[in-house]
């Protein structure tokens, strides 16, 4: 008689949000190319590009890109922080603020004022948007870390496909992940 083959093990679920940033660091998630075959062997995708789903569940880990510039992406940082053991933070953006920190030394109202009102070829009477719908931009933008706690980052502007892929081995083994000089690098 032979014995059942023992259980495969439970995937991890893996999931990512973006806040304010440009996207590149999902982009180069993507490129991981035919890795991504060997890492779904590993993984279950919650939340993320790769499955459309708009809620986050349960996950062990986090990956989030951008930093925080409106009160929505306050909210939706402290609601994926919640559901998330492991939460990464992922490029410029979400480790220092990224280039939308660069208008951090500006006043918000004056920005306002001079895209919305004071632009060449605005309609006479042009007023900042203030429907009640939009988020509320904060005063400047911040990294993730000043909101809530993060176990890891992975840097990079983006962080290249290898670097995400050995950062994800090693997380995915219960390794620190150890990046190489060469896997660090802005472009």
């Amino acid at each position: 008689m032979n014995a059942a083959p023992p259980p495969a093990p439970r995937k991890l679920r893996l999931a990512t949000v973006s806040l304010a940033g440009c996207f590149g660091c999902h982009m180069s998630f993507l490129d991981i190319d035919e890795r991504l075959f060997a890492l779904i062997e590993r993984v279950e995708f919650d939340r993320s590009p790769l499955t459309d789903l708009k809620a986050v569940g349960r996950c062990d880990i986090g990956l989030v890109e951008g930093g925080l510039c409106n009160a929505e992406n306050v909210q939706v940082l402290r609601e994926f922080r919640a559901h998330c053991k492991t939460l990464v933070a992922v490029g410029a953006c979400a480790i220092n603020g990224g280039l939308p920190a660069q208008r951090n030394h500006l006043r918000i109202d004056e920005l306002l004022r001079a895209v919305y009102q004071q632009r060449d070829g605005l309609a006479a009477g042009a007023q900042v948007p203030d429907d009640p719908e939009l988020p509320l931009p904060l005063n400047r933008v911040h990294p993730i870390h000043e909101v809530v706690h993060i176990d890891y980052s992975l840097p990079g502007c983006p962080p290249s496909a290898d670097a995400f892929w050995q950062f994800l081995t090693d997380l995915m083994a219960g390794r620190t992940p150890q990046l190489g000089h060469g896997l660090m690098h802005y472009d």
